[in-house]
């Protein structure tokens, strides 16, 4: 399999750390973006410039491949279902991401595989929105098409109304939580399962995106334990090929509930890249590749703090503090070849390593006060 011919649909910065990993293998990556000046551009073997929603477009950059993976959810299924007919591997497969592309069709998935998640009710439009008011606080959440905090509302009471999306979505009840948590798994065609460490992972509070994580999460045993099994169940529901991020919230009263999903690799794993004896990115291809999986060993605790750009500028990116950043120890950044910051725009992630909790934590709020991405 190592021979075979591979495309990545997508190009941004997890299609970029997948061909990382691809280049110690040797393998032959073929990438498909919209942009042409997409993160994976300038290092993909083979780069084609097309829109990934368009059925001939994802078809035919499929047609010549043996093996076809993704590192967004947004892509043409139709297509893909079509070149798995014809005996293309595709992985995850189309009907997973079918069943993840709508958060509608996910939530439902839960409830028919007994995985525990939060109470929903499925809502039309707005006013549809408006006739559960009693079922208020709870996020308002986009059926389709929400993305790194895109397509979520907190709807307090009948003054947010306003903020409800006018299309298709659910409304999840708000549960009070302790944690936000993560868990990465990895599943080969022929069965085998691995799971990395749990993750705790902390919001930007306006954004809904991961600012920082812990890795592993501080949490007791029997948590941790539930937090995988859970991850393990949710992934053979799915019988998913590749990787699943399983992000889970840590109730108030020690319950673990299924938040959402990502059949691809995820946020909560980057810091795998240093501090595991495996990578998710290596991971994703041993497991689409039907190869042994990989250790998920850690070899200590670590951090990744998201790179976003800051509020208030736009334009060619200028990273402030990166002298100081790299004269601290165990301090590792990855850059996404991004020429453009936009505020809050993901630019990159920084890993950071110590065995020391406390000294792991004071390395974060360092960082987070020291580095900065800017324009002029």
């Amino acid at each position: 399999m190592l021979s075979s011919r591979i495309g990545i649909l997508g190009g941004g910065q997890l299609g970029l750390m997948l061909l990382q990993a691809a280049i110690d293998w040797n393998l032959d990556i073929h990438v498909l973006d919209p942009d042409a000046e997409a993160p994976c551009r300038k290092i993909a073997p083979k780069f084609t410039q097309g829109s990934l929603q368009d059925y001939d477009t994802v078809y035919n950059f499929g047609k010549d491949l043996d093996v076809i993976t993704i590192e967004i959810e947004k892509v043409n299924v139709e297509a893909l279902e079509a070149l798995e007919k014809e005996g293309k591997k595709v992985y995850p497969q189309p009907s997973v991401i079918r069943q993840i592309q709508d958060k509608r069709i996910q939530k439902q998935f839960y409830l028919e595989k007994k995985l525990p998640t939060a109470d929903f009710i499925l809502t039309e439009n707005r006013e549809d929105v408006a006739r559960h008011l009693d079922f208020l606080p709870a996020f308002h959440k986009l059926g389709r098409d929400g993305y790194d905090g895109r397509g979520v509302q907190r709807i307090t009471s009948a003054a947010d109304l306003d903020k409800a999306f006018d299309q298709p979505g659910l409304l999840e009840k708000a549960i009070p939580f302790q944690k936000e948590l993560a868990v990465i798994v990895a599943r080969n065609p022929s069965g085998e399962v691995k799971t990395f460490p749990t993750v705790e992972m902390v919001f930007h509070p306006e954004l809904n995106l991961v600012e920082y994580l812990f890795a592993p999460a501080e949490i007791d045993s029997d948590i941790d334990g539930k937090a995988q099994e859970i991850a393990k169940k949710t992934a053979e529901s799915f019988q998913i090929v590749g990787l699943l991020a399983v992000e889970l919230f840590l109730t108030t009263d020690g319950e673990v509930l299924i938040n959402e999903v990502a059949p691809r690799p995820h946020n909560s794993g980057h810091h795998t890249i240093k501090a595991n004896a495996t990578s998710q990115y290596e991971q994703h291809w041993r497991a689409i590749l039907d190869l042994p999986l990989g250790s998920t060993h850690t070899y200590g605790p670590s951090a990744m703090v998201n790179l976003l750009g800051e509020d208030g500028y736009q334009g060619p990116a200028i990273y402030e503090g990166m002298e100081k950043l790299l004269s601290t120890e165990q301090v590792f950044p990855f850059l996404y070849w991004k020429a453009i910051t936009k505020p809050f725009r993901k630019m990159g992630h920084i890993t950071v390593m110590d065995a020391n909790i406390n000294a792991l934590k004071e390395k974060v709020k360092y960082i987070k006060e020291n580095i900065r991405v800017i324009s002029k």
